[in-house]
């Protein structure tokens, strides 16, 4: 029987491929303040721009491609029995092809009713428009969990941490909850490996394998190393 293998991904794996994060442009996405973007006191607000921006990152997102820790994940699925837990609101896992990939924020190639959240709709375009309405005659809405909404994937994503032989967090500081919470979940048992360029801080457990490098390069050593061990 294969290992257990869940990976907690962050914003960090889908930059290296171009898709633009809030810490990079110092908490604004495309000068947007993220509370007008990203609330649903924003969408309230101003709709017009709030499917404006998901209509762009969503144009942007359909024109990247996985890099090689996206490639790198996907074909560690010959090896282990491996999930994915991602923030990120693209389809690089997918395109690279991993076949288990939970998103806890939601994704960009789907659409939402805004008046009954369970009504989620594929889309084959890139563009919500005004008039576009769900099966109830609601506006629909980009199919993204907004600051102050429910994360309704977190239960499944805890299941996960809890099953893990071997957990891996790659392109997230751990500072976005509750994602951060999950290491909390994952047995002391499990080999754990963060991957990440920044400084770890003090507060990162002892028993965490720290990996300082970017996604991509920090997933060809780990890779190696998973390869080598005997399990």
């Amino acid at each position: 029987m294969k290992k257990k293998l869940v990976v907690l991904s962050g914003a960090g794996i889908s930059a290296e491929s171009g898709i633009k994060t809030f810490r990079d442009s110092g908490g604004l996405w495309e000068g947007h303040d993220v509370m007008e973007v990203a609330s649903p006191e924003g969408w309230r607000r101003n709709q017009d721009l709030v499917q404006d921006f998901y209509n762009q990152r969503r144009k942007q997102a359909k024109e990247c491609q996985p890099n090689e820790a996206h490639l790198k994940l996907a074909s560690l699925e010959n090896f282990f029995d491996v999930s994915i837990i991602t923030q990120n609101v693209d389809d690089l896992h997918e395109k690279a092809g991993s076949t288990k990939v939970i998103h806890l924020h939601g994704e960009l190639s789907k659409a939402q009713s805004s008046i009954d959240p369970k009504l989620i709709y594929n889309l084959d375009h890139w563009e919500i428009k005004k008039g576009d309405k769900c099966e109830k005659g609601s506006q629909l809405r980009p199919f993204i969990v907004w600051f102050g909404e429910a994360v309704p994937k977190m239960d499944e994503a805890i299941q996960l941490a809890m099953q893990a032989d071997i957990f891996i967090v790659v392109g997230t500081s751990m500072q976005v909850y509750p994602a951060a919470g999950l290491l909390d979940y994952v047995p002391k048992q499990a080999l754990t490996f963060l991957i990440d360029p920044n400084s770890p801080g003090s507060g990162l457990r002892r028993d965490i394998v720290y990996i300082q490098k970017k996604a991509t390069e920090g997933m060809k050593d780990l890779e190696e190393l998973l390869l080598g061990q005997n399990f």
